[in-house]
């Protein structure tokens, strides 16, 4: 029987709407995949290590992260 091979989501940032310095999606992130940078606002650290839960997405107040391109788990 053939593995499925894991899918790595896009996590869509949208830096317009985040607000400054939240640190809530970093904060949930169980893998330590986002990582707030110099400018107070959340990036994309290590993308390979999204185990695609979601919590980012779900946890954002103001609906600013979007995973794509997989289910969530």
């Amino acid at each position: 029987m053939a593995q499925k091979k894991k899918q790595t989501p896009t996590i869509n940032i949208n830096k317009k709407w985040c607000k400054q310095n939240c640190g809530i999606c970093s904060g949930f992130c169980p893998k330590n995949v986002l990582e707030i940078g110099e400018d107070g606002k959340p990036y994309v650290k290590d993308p390979e290590a999204c185990s695609n839960c979601g919590l980012c997405e779900l946890r954002c107040p103001e609906f600013a992260i979007a995973l794509e391109g997989a289910e969530h788990d």
